[in-house]
C-alpha cells in the first residue's frame, strides 16, 4: 500500500536473500522505521514484541524465521528447535502454526543442503498468496460497499440531479476495530481491503476508528495507514461506537480475525464482541473478513478451546507519545 505515494509491503527479503526487512510497528505513528532481521531469534522477538503483528503477517514472518534458521543450520534438531521457538511467540493467531507447519512439512524429507532454499520458496509463496487473498477479500467487500452506496445514491457515478449533491457526497461510514489493514498482512489488509478498493474506485467512504486499548492499535496504526493512503477517517474512543450506531452514523462494520473455527466462531482483538453486540442491536451489517489460513478446521468451536494469550500488564499501564521536546517516549498511566 501507499505511504505518501511510495508503495510498501510489511515484510520483504533483502537483496542478498539472507535477511528479512520489516516495518517496526512499535514505532508508529511517530516514527517510520524499518528493521533488518538476520536470525530466527530476532524474528521470534519481533513477533513477540509486536514489531510485526496481525495474524497473516505473523504467519509470513514465522515462515521467513524458519528459513533463516535453516540458512544457519539445516539439521533436524535446529528445525525442531526453531519451529517451537516461533510457535510459542503468539498462541492465538492460527496463521502462525499454519505457516510453520507448511514450511516444516515442505522441508522435512529433503536433503539438508536443499532445505533453506525450499523454505525460502515456501515463505515467498505464503507472501504472494496472502496478497492475493487480501485483494480478493477487498473485491468481495467492495461489492458490499458499492451496494450500500448505490441504495443511498452515494456512488461516484450517481446522477446529481436525481439524488442531490448533498446526498451524493455523503460517505459510506464504516466502523472497524483494532488494525486489520495492510499493516496486519503483507499488503491490502483484511477488514480495510474493501475500504481501500472502494476509495480507489471513487466511492466516498469514511472510517470510524476505535482507539483499541490497551495497545492502541487503532489509534496508532489504523489512523496512520489510512492517513498515508488519503482515506477520510475519525478516531473515536472505544466506548463511543455504540453511540455512533444508535444515531445512524455507521453503515457497516468490518473487522479481522485471529482465528476462526470450523463452525464460524471468530476470535479477534479484545473488544470485537462488544462491537458485534452493538451492531446486532442497531441493525448494522457486521462482517468478519477472514482469509482461509485464519480458519482452524481442527476446532469445532472456539468458546473454550482457543488459547488466549496473556500480555504484559505494562501494555495497560504504559502509553507512548511525543514529549515537549519532540522525542518519542513512554509514560506510566497507573
Amino acid at each position: 500500500m501507499n505511504i505518501n505515494g511510495t508503495h510498501y509491503r510489511t515484510i520483504w527479503l533483502s537483496d542478498t536473500q539472507r535477511s528479512v526487512h520489516i516495518i517496526d510497528q512499535t514505532r508508529l505513528p511517530h516514527e517510520f522505521t524499518t528493521v533488518e532481521l538476520h536470525s530466527v531469534k530476532q524474528v521470534a522477538a519481533a513477533i513477540q514484541d509486536m514489531q510485526v503483528r496481525g495474524a497473516p503477517l505473523i504467519g509470513a514472518a514465522a515462515a521467513f524465521g524458519l528459513y533463516l534458521a535453516l540458512l544457519e543450520n539445516p539439521t533436524d534438531t535446529n528445525l525442531h528447535h526453531a519451529y517451537h521457538q516461533l510457535l510459542a511467540t503468539r498462541p492465538t493467531a492460527v496463521n502462525l502454526r499454519w505457516a510453520l507447519e507448511r514450511v516444516k512439512t515442505g522441508v522435512d524429507n529433503e536433503p539438508e543442503e536443499q532445505r533453506a532454499s525450499s523454505a525460502r520458496q515456501i515463505a515467498t509463496d505464503i507472501v504472494a498468496e496472502d496478497i492475493q487473498l487480501c485483494s480478493s477479500i477487498g473485491d468481495h467487500g467492495l461489492a458490499i460497499i458499492e451496494d450500500i452506496a448505490r441504495q443511498s445514491g452515494r456512488t461516484a457515478a450517481a446522477d446529481v440531479s436525481a439524488v442531490g449533491a448533498e446526498k451524493l457526497h455523503k460517505p459510506v461510514n464504516i466502523l472497524t476495530h483494532c488494525n486489520a489493514g495492510w499493516l496486519a498482512t503483507v499488503d491490502w489488509g483484511t477488514a480495510l481491503a474493501p475500504v481501500y478498493k472502494a476509495y480507489n474506485a471513487g466511492i466516498p467512504v469514511h472510517v470510524w476508528v476505535g482507539e483499541t486499548r490497551p495497545r492502541n492499535q487503532g489509534a496508532y496504526l489504523t489512523t496512520w495507514e489510512l492517513a498515508a493512503h488519503g482515506v477520510p477517517h475519525t478516531l473515536v474512543v472505544d466506548n463511543a461506537v455504540g453511540h455512533l450506531m444508535q444515531n445512524g452514523l455507521v453503515d457497516l462494520c468490518l473487522v479481522g480475525t485471529d482465528r476462526t473455527t470450523a463452525n464460524g466462531d471468530v476470535c479477534n482483538k479484545i473488544g470485537t464482541y462488544l462491537r458485534a453486540l452493538a451492531a446486532k442491536d442497531n441493525g448494522v451489517p457486521f462482517y468478519a473478513c477472514v482469509p482461509s489460513p485464519s480458519i482452524d478446521w481442527s476446532m469445532e468451536d472456539g468458546l473454550s478451546r482457543i488459547p488466549i494469550e496473556q500480555r504484559n500488564p505494562a501494555e495497560v499501564a504504559m502509553v507512548s507519545g511525543i514529549d515537549h521536546r519532540g522525542i518519542t517516549t513512554r509514560v506510566r498511566l497507573l
